[in-house]
């Protein structure tokens, strides 16, 4: 699957985002001089830390026969200084709901970091960029 992503023309930083079947605008908030027409770039990584947390758990659950009835993962991002040097940092609160004991939730938390995003996120990524001829 790949993930084409080009100016649109509707705004000044206002993208257009292709992945596969699906169409997605990303745009910057009003107060960085974009239109607010979708989601920050940052934002989208976000949601695609929730979405593949939130994901993951159910298909554990469901494999392991535990009674999850919900999965909620908020998240929120902000610059914090760490010797010195700036980094990221994401806050992701994830709340269970169902019939679920304490080891149970223990070791949801622990498959929450097992997602395939949170993995790549917390590691170091590789990212090769050429252009195009």
């Amino acid at each position: 699957m790949s993930v084409v992503v080009a100016e649109n023309g509707q705004g000044r930083y206002q993208q257009a985002v292709t992945v596969g079947q699906h169409q997605l605008i990303a745009d910057e908030p009003v107060s960085v001089g974009g239109a607010d027409a979708g989601p920050a770039p940052f934002d989208l990584v976000m949601a695609g830390l929730g979405a593949c947390t939130s994901m993951t758990l159910r298909m554990y659950a469901e494999r392991k026969g535990l009674a999850l009835t919900h999965v909620s993962v908020a998240l929120s991002h902000q610059k914090i200084e760490i010797d010195g040097v700036s980094r990221d940092h994401i806050e992701r609160t994830i709340s269970l709901t169902g019939q679920l004991t304490a080891e149970q939730r223990q070791r949801l938390l622990e498959i929450a970091n097992k997602c395939p995003v949170h993995r790549a996120l917390s590691h170091s990524l590789v990212i090769e960029s050429a252009l195009a001829a």
